[in-house]
Formats: C-alpha cells, sequence, structure tokens
C-alpha cells in the first residue's frame, strides 16, 4: 500500500484531471482540488467525496490563498498537479492580441502562478513535486498551433528552470506533453466523424490519446517510483511529433 499523500489538482473537473482525481482517490491518497467550473465540481465532490474549491489560477493572489487553504486541509502539499489550459487553432496573422494574452493567461500564465504558490509551500516542508501539462505541438511543428505551441513552449522551459532551482530544497517539477486527447475540452475538434478520423490518421498509431492514459503517467510521476525524475517533459503522442507513419500497402 502506499503512503498517503496530499495531492492538490488544479482543473480537476477536466478529463485529465478528473480521471487523475479518482485513481489518487482509489490509491488512498488525499485529494482535493479547483476549477472553475462549479457544476463539475459538484458533480465530482459527490462522486469521490472529497473537498473541492472555486478558484481562477489566473489570478496569482487567489491561487496562492486557496493552495494555503489546502495546506491547511491536506496537513502537506505532497504533490500539485496543473491540469489546466485551453485550445487554440489559428495561424498567427489571423490571431488577435487579445486572443494571444488569453492563451498565455490561461496556459502560462496560470502555470507559472501554480508554481510560484506550490514552491512556497513545499520548501517548508523540505520536499513536494509539481507537474504541468505541455503539448506535442510544443515538440513538433502542426500548422494553426503558434499561440499555443508558444505558451505550452514556456511551459516546458519554466519546468527545467525551476527544477534545477530548487533541485536542493527536496522539490521535483516535470511535465507531460499530450497530443490531441478525447477530452471535454477536445470536443470541438473532434466532436464530428470525419474531423475525429483525420485527427486519428495525423497519428502514427491511428488514433488519438486516452484522458485516463495520460492521468496513468501523471500518476507515477508524482509518485516515489519516480523520485529520480525532474526537470523533464515526457510526451505521449502516439509518435506524432518524432515519426513518420508508415504508408499502409
Amino acid at each position: 500500500m502506499h503512503q498517503s499523500k496530499g495531492i492538490v489538482i488544479g482543473g480537476i473537473t477536466g478529463g485529465i484531471g478528473s480521471a487523475l482525481a479518482k485513481r489518487l482517490t482509489a490509491e488512498g491518497h488525499r485529494i482535493t482540488g479547483f476549477a472553475r467550473n462549479t457544476e463539475g465540481l459538484q458533480l465530482l465532490t459527490d462522486e469521490l467525496e472529497i473537498a473541492t474549491a472555486v478558484c481562477d489560477a489566473c489570478d496569482a493572489d487567489a491561487l496562492e490563498a486557496q493552495l494555503a487553504t489546502f495546506k491547511e486541509t491536506l496537513g502537506s502539499i505532497d504533490a500539485y498537479v496543473h491540469a489546466i489550459g485551453s485550445i487554440y487553432l489559428k495561424p498567427a496573422h489571423l490571431t488577435l492580441p487579445a486572443d494571444w494574452m488569453e492563451v498565455i493567461n490561461q496556459n502560462l500564465s496560470s502555470a507559472f502562478y501554480g508554481l510560484r504558490a506550490a514552491t512556497k509551500i513545499m520548501m517548508k516542508q523540505g520536499s513536494g513535486n509539481c507537474l504541468f501539462f505541455s503539448t506535442a505541438a510544443a515538440q513538433a511543428g502542426i500548422a494553426n498551433h503558434e499561440a499555443i505551441a508558444a505558451a505550452k513552449g514556456g511551459i516546458e522551459a519554466m519546468v527545467r528552470s525551476a527544477a534545477s532551482t530548487y533541485s536542493n530544497r527536496g522539490l521535483r517539477i516535470n511535465a507531460i506533453a499530450p497530443s490531441l486527447t478525447d477530452t471535454p475540452l477536445a470536443q470541438p475538434i473532434i466532436g464530428s466523424a470525419p474531423a475525429l478520423e483525420f485527427s486519428k490518421k495525423m497519428h502514427p498509431l491511428g488514433e488519438i490519446g486516452v484522458a485516463d492514459h495520460v492521468a496513468s503517467l501523471a500518476q507515477w510521476l508524482i509518485s516515489d517510483e519516480a523520485r529520480f525524475v525532474t526537470g523533464q517533459t515526457y510526451v505521449m503522442d502516439g509518435g506524432l511529433s518524432t515519426i513518420v507513419p508508415k504508408p499502409k500497402a
């Protein structure tokens, strides 16, 4: 049996966040989390019998206060998972400045605020780890991903720097970079059968990601089994960013 850990999940109502919450609860950990989706929070709270809170990760002060509250509730924050972000697919020349700033705020700024708040707590504990989410589009050039690739690429650079900064304080910092994953957030892209088939064909393995599979990697990265892993971005993309699909005969 694993030792029970206090774990906070930002974006706990999302496809990956909720899948991870279910896995960690079943493993006996002390779980809590936050999101902006009040209806989703209530459903998850009732299903898993955990405490959650409404919080906007783009509000640095609110996020810091909420994590301090979670620390009091859980006793410790042994892991912080920032499963927060957006999908924005437009070429640079069609991206308005306001849309660019929204992508940066929802993805890169919120991640930085999460890192900032979590490390303040974890340094005092002398241990802990943080996990963030990038995208396969930050690994390979994919058309119409300029804004989101820039934001998520910033997260990967932040992870490497933070892993160095806090390594001598007993903290680990890592990231996962999935490709398109079957979550509620992705429904505008994969909601129709033709769009889904097109997305599958982009991936060498002929399918798109599954939220629970990504959550299984996240579960491992925040566990003690991964205690020798820090400063890494694990790509989970069906080969999209690294290999060319073999043509079918």
